[in-house]
């Protein structure tokens, strides 16, 4: 009739379901410790257990799911602080590049770690820098997550049998290591969904949007965030935008002043909602976190889209309070892919109202009939169906790595993301000595010096191309082109109309746009391919990657390279078609 089944879960349940038994602490290699989960990762994820927290029985033997916890150590040649650079013009380049960036020397870890846990980047000669479109997995994650798969046996968690016991124990622990990670304080629940995507939907199909509402959210901001719009002006809300700089982003003063003029009026006005993007994933550009609390102070409910920020930045609800906040795992540490989740407060979620009801969400149904309970558990409530419980361990796993490594990554993508820019910027063409490139997204303007230390954007380029004469080179080619040099980079809008209209300077096009309006008919009103080359770094990436795609710009200011590129592409199917 319902779903109570599933809120019996045995927390301390393993996959041989033994008795307890007494805890002994595990020893590890103090190497392997800093290398996994060590590191200065503490104040990042204080509450995370740690690996020499789980029980070791007294015979010795572990049990599954504490061998699940067992990372294998990395090989000897990846403790060398020393990235492997074979090309003499990549060691004389990245001689260079510490001269001018040395902290980037403190990150170190991050190279072992590209040795041992990346290893298939070098081997198989591919440079990827499409980190916001998904983060690489680490091997270790994937050895161990598969290594618990094979000695154990989960099952759908609507139901109270050892199987299903065991996959409810592994939700619970994937729960509260998200809420640990993020540094969740007491009063916030976590609801696991497909990606990011599904959990701003969530909040948007259920808000209690009404005539009176306001549904505030900035031009430059995921479809995802705008989509809700949908749901708002359905039941008579109306919708605010505020409106992106040139480089992404919004004027805080602007933020606020629109903030303020559409605020509810009075204790019984109807809910209002601010949605924000903590970081763009097309123009580079972070947003203020503490716009959340000042749209708190003006009767907002918030809502943070950090699908984006989350891979490289740190998040403190305790700092940040936000009401719900929507994130994808596969952005963060490369798999598992569908799986991501809405960390909110129990108080906001218990204010929402589904549109409808599903399995695993409901206690009693009334069949035929009208009544409907739906189950205790609040955020069992929105987890429609069965939740993804074969890969959630993954999840608590994932994240315990992430932790180690998160303190180091502004620092090291800062130095990276800097020195890109600057050497792009300063490429001409061959023949008429003009710009090769042009970077539209926002540059950093803090250095990041210190291990911790965070940035003031993300590590997104987002940039043209352009031909000797000025005009842009098709991005459908630059991709081809930098796909045969096995660069993996993407084009397009990336799913940010907003972003990419300010960056691109077609605010005004974009509002004159007709009701009928196609991507097809908007490109040939404009003439050229909307969007931009985007280049974007994260959890592996090292100066190789930096420099490798700074040596496929130099091809396109070539004039020699560039036409066999351009001819090649002609030929391929793709080229003519487009």
């Amino acid at each position: 009739m319902g779903n109570s089944h599933s809120r019996t879960p045995s927390v301390g349940l393993d996959s041989r379901h033994a008795p307890s038994v007494p805890v002994l602490h595990r020893k590890r290699s103090s190497a392997f410790s800093a290398l996994t989960l060590g590191c200065t990762s503490a104040p990042y994820a204080a509450s995370l257990p740690s690996y020499r927290e789980y029980p070791f029985r007294e015979d010795h033997s572990f049990s599954d799911r504490d061998e699940k916890r067992s990372f294998d150590p990395p090989p000897l040649y990846a403790i060398s602080t020393t990235p492997d650079i074979i090309e003499d013009a990549a060691a004389d380049a990245y001689k260079a590049f510490l001269k001018e960036y040395p902290q980037y020397q403190l990150t170190w870890m991050l190279d072992a770690l590209r040795r041992c846990d990346f290893a298939r980047l070098d081997r198989s000669g591919e440079t990827y820098v499409d980190y916001m479109g998904g983060s690489l997995y680490p091997e270790s994650l994937i050895r161990v997550h598969n290594g618990f798969l094979q000695r154990s046996i989960l099952g759908n968690t609507h139901s109270v049998s050892n199987t299903s016991r065991l996959s409810a124990a592994c939700a619970a622990e994937a729960r509260q290591a998200v809420l640990a990670f993020f540094r969740a304080p007491p009063g916030y629940t976590v609801v696991f969904t497909a990606n990011a995507t599904g959990a701003l939907k969530l909040v948007g199909e259920s808000f209690p949007f009404g005539a009176g509402s306001a549904y505030v959210l900035g031009a430059d901001s995921h479809n995802s965030v705008h989509g809700i719009r949908q749901f708002a002006r359905r039941r008579g809300a109306e919708v605010c935008y505020i409106e992106s700089t040139d480089v992404g982003g919004f004027d805080v003063a602007e933020a606020k002043a629109v903030l303020t003029r559409h605020r509810p009026s009075g204790d019984g006005a109807a809910p209002s909602l601010f949605a924000m993007t903590g970081q763009s994933n097309i123009s580079n550009s972070k947003n203020p976190l503490s716009l959340i609390e000042f749209a708190a102070s003006q009767g907002y409910c918030t809502l943070l889209d950090a699908a984006a920020l989350a891979p490289t930045s740190v998040i403190s609800l305790t700092e940040t309070p936000v009401d719900a906040m929507a994130v994808s795992f596969y952005k963060m540490f490369g798999f598992p892919t569908g799986v991501g989740a809405l960390v909110v407060k129990e108080s906001f979620l218990a204010r929402l109202d589904r549109p409808w009801f599903a399995g695993g969400t409901v206690d009693v149904v009334q069949a035929p009939g009208a009544i409907v309970t739906m189950t205790a558990e609040l955020h069992e409530r929105f987890e429609d169906g069965t939740i993804n419980y074969l890969n959630l361990p993954a999840i608590t796993d994932g994240l315990r790595f992430l932790s180690a490594y998160l303190p180091f990554l502004p620092l090291r993508l800062s130095s990276l993301t800097r020195h890109l820019i600057t050497s792009l910027s300063e490429l001409r063409h061959d023949t008429t000595g003009t710009p090769v490139v042009q970077i539209l997204s926002r540059r950093p303007s803090k250095t990041v010096k210190s291990v911790g230390e965070q940035s003031d954007t993300g590590s997104v380029v987002a940039l043209l191309f352009l031909l000797p004469n000025g005009q842009m080179l098709p991005n459908s080619f630059v991709e081809y082109a930098a796909s045969r040099q096995n660069i993996s980079l993407r084009t397009g809008c990336m799913c940010n109309p907003g972003g990419a209209a300010s960056l691109l300077g077609l605010r005004d096009a974009m509002a004159a746009l007709p009701c009928d309006a196609t991507l097809r008919a908007f490109e040939q009103y404009m003439g050229r391919e909307l969007g931009v080359v985007r280049i974007s770094l994260g959890l592996a990436s090292d100066f190789r990657d930096v420099w490798r795609v700074i040596q496929f710009a130099k091809l396109l200011g070539d004039t020699t390279a560039r036409t066999a590129m351009w001819d090649e592409w002609l030929q391929d199917k793709t080229g003519v078609a487009l």
